[in-house]
Parts: structure tokens; C-alpha cells; sequence
């Protein structure tokens, strides 16, 4: 039958006419726009300041990180003068707290040694997690002998950081873990933990394989890897080399340049295209040398010709690193040219060119020889007492016992942190010029921390800051998702932090701004740009201008984003905080718990405080030292008094309504650019559809430190006055059992060819499922393994007597489906031709002694051809 267009056009007019109405009535809105238009003479239109608002920002978090500097310092102070006036004393015997033994006891109840009583509690600031906010402890990895002579003396010298970490805490309680890593390899960490071995009982962290320890340690590199592949090193030697080579590009960064050559008796570079140019050593390229390595065979005689690199790289320390099983001549003419600038084996060659020379026997030794090398080029640095300070690109902590906890609580892209690193060395007059490395320290500073200095609400809606380091890689960005799921579980991805700022500002197409930004530039820029709300489905087409500017003392750029029109604008009202505190303090208010009213951090007492406590507690004097956000505090306080008339007209509709509110309707939401929601729920949860929207859990749509909700993001983007009207994913209801047993459900030939409806136990189980004719007859159902598995469906005699199915061979053929007593007695299925001529259904055993089986018809018919002398379909291997 068809239907006329005008019919149609008419049903969608009542529709829009319905939606409206009830939209208005539940919602509020005309009571809200009339509130908003007695208030319009105490309204004031701000127009923000790009420029502006970018000096201030990135001034703050200079001050922020400027902090965490000096306490850096302080830590290398204290190290160095602690081990200045420390004598090796080779017979020492001392206890310390062992990270990996405290609070543990023998099988008489006493303390193990090194153990001890280590009182830890549960700390808010640092993620919850049990820790000694008195006291830090040591861990050493399981490779280093606890109680060497070496240890012990260079662990006597750290005990003099405990009160520098106290008094760094006390006087920044902001700061997060901080740590000194020592060159002998034990890692001590303040607050103290009880630190966690892995399921084989391994303590497998070395600091000094850490990136913050690396980069410190050393100044930028270029490092030339010569391996000889000659005959010679066949075998384990090839084994121990080619790991020897793949720990040295991990202790490379991307301040580092790096390109290997393999030698026989001829020379050539393992990756043709970078034949005589040393490379960045990022993470892409250090990953694509160690799958060239693992492909490298031995091969002649080992003999060095002349070889030429071009390419600046860091021009800072230089190395040729030789992984051989022996040197053919010294090369005294080669190093006469190029080394010495005054004036036969491998060992001469380090040992009379500064370098350094070590015999690798097997792979267990490889770790520990090749972390020497970091000594050796830290060398200048001791000697010219140059305390650099370095900080990390983004990383991902997954040391910490609590990650993956963090994973599904916290925004993607401020899960990251980044660290600051000073490298300690020994100031004694006797070993000044040999140049000792004794260790360094360090912090970590959360990108949360650093990306609250510049609030949501100051950048509007579609607004968003962002930090980039001085090669261009992303630090935090809200478009940077470093996770991904596999299976139930949510992983670092392999290149997570080396994401450029290209990737995710891909309208930047001549890379004017990445330019700009990685020489630490300040200007600003406008690009059209295309953004995509909830999961790439809607797109919304904007004018972005850019703000930029350096972080002084630091390798990062900061920039920031507002959106042309709306996103440049901020008004604001003024009310008495007594008329504002009655309408915070309303049940259905909330206010974004991610977002910084107040600061917590400060002072550890305000930490047990939600961000709503701690305001209201503020505005009321009870807590006078609490340092607030006044403009953001103002502004809440008037969103509160303005939006305080729906809370008392939600409630009237339930109590005025006796058959209750119209189906459907569930919830009354509304939400303000300060981060103030407010929420009533006209039905229960038990007999609510959507039970996860506006639930903690339901980031996407609430104010988080790295969004505004999703509704309200699309809302902002449609004609001032006019609902917007959006639908929630498919997905969400499929678990519903009212929408599954629907026929336009269940006839739905995308919800048939889906593989994960199909297996859902619920889905399968379903008698309104079974009995489709639409869905039995779909391919995709029927030869779904967990659907021939599931018994109910097996047995429903809807499904038995369908056609399609009995026709699907991949369905017949399945032991599960053979062996069910209620198909093997059903007549129609047993009579059927397709069901006659599966080969697998006859070898059946359980079905052929099954006395349905014997009495069918078409079985019947069988038996009489084969006494007969005739041949029956599928005869073979067939046995009565």
C-alpha cells in the first residue's frame, strides 16, 4: 500500500507539535527564559581576551612548574653535600626500610630483615593508595644484591632526602611523588609505599632504565651503532649483540639521534634510507631499527672502511658504540685524524678515546654493561658541574598499583604525567675529574595538576587548552586518547606519547602552528575547523582562533582555542551570597566535581571537602583560608539563584499530576557554562530505560575537567529558542528485555547480522527472538555458533519447524543441534529433505538410537532403498 506524502507530512507535523509540547511543559524552559529576562539590567557581557587570557595562563603554570623546580634543587643540594662529607666505609652493616619487605614477617611472627614496621594509610592526594607521608623507603630490583657494600653506603647517604621531602611536601603540598634514583640501581621514593613484585615475584623496575633518568644523566646524544656481522659471530654471539643493540635504542630519546651499521667485510646501513644521516631516536624509529636488527645475519670477514654521516643532530655528546667479538687492527690512523687533537684491540681503542670498553658473556649481562655507557657520556657534565634540568615527554605510570583503576575514572587524555630531573654528582676534590654520576632526583607532576590552571568555563563550550613539547609531541590535548580496550581491559597504545600536534589539529595543514609553537613563538591564528561530537557521528563546523606562548625554563608551548561568536563571550551577574547560598544548597543542584571551585590540595584538612562543601564553606567564613575562584564562584552563585524557580516547578508537575507525568518522560535536566547542573528524575530507577544518563559513570554527558556534557555541546549550536532533539546509541538498550522482544526489533536485519546481539545469552534466550520468522531466517543467526549452542533456542518449536534453519548447514551440522531430544522429535524438521540428506545428522549416534528418529518417515524411506540394492544420498559411512 502506499502512502501519500501529505500523510505523512501530517504525521510528522503532529509529531513535532507533540514533541514541543511535552519538551516545554517537563523541561521548564519558558519559565527559565522568563527568569532570564527579569534579571537582563543586573547582566553583564564580557568579551574575553585571547591574548590576554593566555599570558595569565601560561604565567600561572610557570609558577606551578617553577615550584616544582626548586624543590628538584633542593633534593640535589641535600644529596650532594650528604655524600661530599661520607667516607665508603666497605664493612658497613645497616637496616633500612626495603620497600618490598616492610611490614612482612617470618613464620615466628617476627619482622623479615630489612622489613620492619612501616605504618602506611590511605592518602586522598595520592590516588588513595597506602603511604608514609613521615618516612620514604628503598626499592632495589632483584638483579642488585641488597646488602653490597656500594648499596649500603650510597643508601647511608640518601637517608639525608627524608627531610628535604617532608619540608618540599610541606612547603608545595601540591607536589606528587618525589624520588632520587642512585647509579648503584636501588630507587628511593617518597611517600613510602609497599611496593609490589610481579606474579613471579620479581621486582623488575630499574630507575636507570626510567626515561627521567636517562635524559638527566646524559646530555642529547649522537650515537653511531657499529655491529659486525662476520662469520665469526654466529651463534650466541649474534643473540647477545642484537639484544645489546636493542638496549642501547632504549635508553635513546627524543632529544637523541641514532643510526646503526652492520660490517663484514663490506660496509652498510641497516636502514638504506637513512644511508649517512643520523635520525631522530623516537619512538617509531627505535621500533623500526630493533625489526631491522632482528633481521641482520652473520656473514664474511669483519673490515671497516671509511664511513661519512651527515646530519646535525644534537650536536652535544658524540659516541660510535662497537659491538664486536674483536677488532681485526686498532684503527690508530682513523682516531689520529678524527679524536686526537694533539697527537690493538677493542679495549685500546675506548680506553685511549674516553670511552668505555666491557666483555658481554651472555644476555643476562647485557642490561647492566650497557647502562655504563651512561656514565661515560655523563662525564662532561660532572666535570663542568652543569646541573640541567630536564623534563620528560608525557608518559603513562604504570608502576603504581592503582592504574588501571584510573584508567576507567579519569579523562584519557590527562591521565598522562610528565617529570622534572636533576642529575647529582659527586663533589669530592679526589674524584672531581673522573666525573661521578651518583644518581638523580626527581618529581612528577600530573598534567591534571598543570591543565586546571586554565578552567573550562573561561574557554567556553567548544573551547579547549592544550601543551606541546619543543619536538612538536603532545603533553595533553582533550583530542589525545593514549588507551585503548582489549577485550574488557584499557591499554597504553604503543606510540601513545608520541603523538604529534599534527595528528589531532589536522585543519593546520601547512603546520603553521606546530611550527610556530615548537619555537616557542607567542601569537595567534584562526582556522576553520570541523569538530565531531559524540563518537564521530554529528560534525560541527566552527572558526577556531589559536592563542600561543612559551613556558619559560621549560621545553613545552601552551595554547589555547576559542570558538569564534558564543565561545568569545561570557556574561556575568551579581547576587548577594546570602540569596545564592539558599539556592546552592538545593537537593537537586550539583556542581562539575572535576572542575576547581576551590583549591584542595593546599592544605591537606580541606581535602576531605568536595568542591560544593568547600564553596559553601567558603562563602560562609568557615573556612577563610581556603584559596577559591571568585569570578567562578560568582558566577555559580547567580546560575543558582536564576535556575532555583525549576526546581520548585519540576516538583509541582509530580505532585500535580495524578496519573503521573506522560510516559516516556524520565528526566529534567538543565546545565549552566559555571558547571551547575540541575536534575529530577520523574520515574524510578527500576522503571527507567535510560539508568546510566546523568549517573557518575556517564562522563560524556557531565562537566568533566576535559568537556562540557554532550547535550549541552550540541545543544549551543542550535537556533536560540528550539529544543534539540537527539537520540541515545542502540547499543544502551539492547539488554533492555521490553525492546528485545519487540517484532520491529527483532525483524531489524542490522540487529540480525550483529554478531554480538546474536551471542548475547539474553538475546538468545528470548521467546519473542525465537519465534521471528524475520530473524530465524537470517544467515547470520542461524549459523551463529552460540545460537545453535543455546538450548532454549534449540527447543522452541517456532525455531525447529523454520525452513531457512533446517536448510542451513552450518546449523545442522553442529553436535550441539544433533543431539537436542526436542529437535530430533519434531516431525515437520524430521521429514524435511535437507534434514534427510545431512551426512553429519545420520552419523549421529544419539540420534540414531533416539526412537523419534527410527520411527520418521524419510528414515524409513532410507531403509527400504538400501534393502532395495539402491544407493542412498550421503549412504557413505552411514550404518543401521
Amino acid at each position: 500500500m502506499k502512502i501519500p506524502t501529505e500523510t505523512v507530512q501530517q504525521w510528522a507535523s503532529v509529531l513535532s507539535i507533540q514533541l514541543r509540547d511535552i519538551t516545554t511543559k517537563y523541561s521548564g524552559s519558558l519559565l527559565l527564559q522568563k527568569k532570564l529576562k527579569d534579571v537582563e539590567p543586573i547582566i553583564r557581557m564580557v568579551e574575553l581576551d585571547g591574548a590576554q587570557l593566555v599570558k595569565k595562563y601560561s604565567d600561572d603554570i610557570e609558577r606551578m612548574l617553577g615550584s616544582k623546580m626548586k624543590s628538584v634543587k633542593r633534593l640535589a643540594e641535600s644529596a650532594e653535600d650528604a655524600d661530599l662529607y661520607h667516607d665508603f666505609n666497605a664493612t658497613m652493616e645497616f637496616d633500612y626500610y626495603n620497600s618490598m619487605l616492610i611490614n612482612s614477617g617470618d613464620e615466628d611472627g617476627n619482622y623479615v630483615p630489612l622489613g620492619g614496621d612501616f605504618p602506611l594509610e590511605e592518602n586522598e592526594h595520592f590516588n588513595q593508595l597506602l603511604v608514609n607521608t613521615q618516612q620514604s623507603d628503598i626499592q632495589v630490583p632483584t638483579n642488585v644484591y641488597n646488602r653490597d657494600p656500594n648499596i649500603l653506603n650510597a643508601i647511608y647517604n640518601s637517608e639525608a632526602l627524608n627531610d628535604v621531602f617532608i619540608n618540599n611536601f610541606q612547603k608545595d603540598p601540591t607536589l606528587t611523588w618525589q624520588y632520587f634514583g642512585s647509579s648503584t640501581g636501588f630507587f628511593r621514593i617518597y611517600p613510602g609505599i609497599k611496593w609490589t613484585p610481579d606474579a613471579n615475584g620479581v621486582a623488575a623496575y630499574d630507575c636507570r632504565n626510567r626515561n627521567w633518568y636517562i635524559q638527566a644523566a646524559t646530555s642529547p646524544k649522537d650515537i653511531i651503532i657499529m655491529v659486525d656481522i662476520s662469520g665469526s659471530m654466529k651463534g650466541l654471539k649474534m643473540t647477545i649483540a642484537k639484544h645489546t643493540i636493542n638496549t642501547i635504542l632504549d635508553t635513546l630519546g627524543e632529544n637523541d639521534f641514532v643510526n646503526i651499521i652492520a660490517y663484514t667485510d663490506y660496509v652498510r646501513y641497516v636502514e638504506p634510507c637513512f644511508r649517512g644521516t643520523l635520525v631522530q631516536a623516537d619512538l617509531d624509529n627505535r621500533e623500526h631499527f630493533k625489526t631491522l636488527v632482528e633481521d641482520l645475519h652473520v656473514k664474511g670477514e669483519a673490515k671497516i672502511n671509511k664511513v661519512r654521516s651527515s646530519g646535525q643532530g644534537s650536536m652535544c655528546n658524540q659516541a660510535i658504540m662497537l659491538i664486536t667479538d674483536g677488532a681485526m687492527e686498532d684503527y690508530e690512523e682513523v682516531f689520529r685524524e678524527f679524536n686526537w687533537p694533539d697527537r690493538r684491540n677493542t679495549k685500546w681503542i675506548a680506553c685511549n678515546n674516553k670511552g668505555y670498553y666491557t666483555h658481554i658473556s651472555t644476555l643476562a649481562d647485557v642490561q647492566e654493561n650497557v647502562m655504563e655507557y651512561l656514565h661515560v657520556l655523563s662525564r662532561p657534565m660532572v666535570i663542568n658541574h652543569d646541573h640541567d634540568i630536564i623534563w620528560t615527554e608525557a608518559y603513562m605510570d604504570t608502576v603504581l598499583p592503582n592504574t588501571k583503576q584510573l584508567f576507567t575514572t579519569k579523562a584519557q587524555s590527562l591521565l598522562l604525567m610528565t617529570s622534572v630531573a636533576m642529575p647529582v654528582f659527586s663533589k669530592k676534590k679526589e674524584t672531581l675529574s673522573h666525573g661521578i654520576l651518583l644518581g638523580v632526583v626527581g618529581t612528577d607532576i600530573p598534567l591534571l595538576e598543570v591543565m586546571k590552571l586554565a578552567p573550562r568555563y573561561m574557554l567556553g563550550v567548544h573551547g579547549y587548552a592544550f601543551l606541546i613539547t619543543n619536538n612538536g609531541y603532545i603533553l595533553a590535548h582533550p583530542d589525545l586518547r593514549p588507551l585503548y580496550k582489549d577485550g574488557r581491559k584499557l591499554k597504553p597504545k604503543p606510540n601513545y606519547n608520541s603523538v604529534d600536534l599534527a595528528e589531532v589539529e589536522w585543519e593546520d595543514k601547512d603546520e603553521l602552528l606546530r611550527t610556530s609553537m615548537v619555537r616557542g613563538e607567542t601569537g595567534s591564528m584562526s582556522l576553520n575547523f570541523r569538530a565531531s561530537l559524540d563518537k564521530a557521528k554529528r560534525p560541527l563546523f566552527l572558526v577556531n582562533d589559536y592563542y600561543y606562548t612559551d613556558i619559560s625554563e621549560t621545553p613545552f608551548s601552551f595554547g589555547m582555542v576559542l570558538t569564534k561568536g558564543h565561545g568569545q563571550l561570557m556574561f556575568t551577574g551579581n547576587v548577594s551570597v546570602e540569596e545564592g547560598l539558599h539556592d546552592l544548597t538545593s537537593p537537586d543542584l550539583s556542581i562539575s566535581s572535576e572542575w576547581t571551585y576551590c583549591e584542595l590540595d593546599i592544605d591537606p584538612h580541606h581535602r576531605k571537602y568536595s568542591q560544593l562543601q568547600a564553596a559553601v564553606r567558603y562563602l560562609l567564613g568557615k573556612e577563610p583560608d581556603l584559596e577559591c575562584d571568585e569570578v567562578l564562584l560568582q558566577q555559580t552563585l547567580f546560575d543558582a539563584v536564576v535556575t532555583a524557580p525549576l526546581e520548585a516547578y519540576w516538583n509541582a508537575l509530580m505532585l500535580n499530576n495524578r496519573d503521573g507525568v506522560e510516559p516516556g518522560v524520565e528526566t529534567a535536566f538543565l546545565g549552566t557554562r559555571s558547571g551547575l547542573m540541575r536534575l529530577l528524575r520523574y520515574t524510578g530507577l527500576e522503571t527507567r530505560e535510560a539508568k546510566r544518563f546523568l549517573t557518575p559513570a556517564d562522563k560524556d554527558n557531565l562537566f568533566t575537567v576535559d568537556h562540557f556534557p554532550l547535550w549541552y555541546r550540541l545543544a549551543v549550536e542550535n537556533k536560540p529558542g528550539r529544543f534539540y532533539y537527539y537520540s541515545e546509541p542502540l547499543e544502551a538498550f539492547r539488554d533492555s528485555e521490553a525492546i528485545r522482544d519487540s517484532e520491529a526489533f527483532r525483524d531489524s536485519e542490522a540487529v540480525r547480522d550483529s554478531e554480538a546481539i546474536r551471542d548475547s545469552e539474553a538475546v538468545r534466550d528470548s521467546e519473542a527472538v525465537r519465534d521471528s520468522e524475520a530473524v530465524r531466517d537470517s544467515e547470520a543467526f542461524r549459523d551463529s555458533e552460540a545460537v545453535r549452542d543455546s538450548e532454549a533456542v534449540r527447543d522452541s518449536e517456532a525455531f525447529r519447524d523454520s525452513e531457512a534453519i533446517r536448510d542451513s548447514e552450518a546449523f545442522r551440522d553442529s553436535e550441539a543441534f544433533r543431539d537436542s531430544e526436542a529437535v530430533r522429535d519434531s516431525e515437520a524438521f524430521r521429514d524435511s529433505e535437507a534434514f534427510k540428506d545431512s551426512e553429519a545428522v545420520r552419523d549421529s549416534e544419539a540420534f540414531r538410537d533416539s526412537e523419534a528418529f527410527r520411527d520418521s518417515e524419510a528414515v524409513r524411506e532410507f531403509v527400504l532403498l538400501r534393502r532395495s540394492g539402491q544407493t542412498a544420498p550421503g549412504e557413505e559411512g552411514f550404518t543401521l
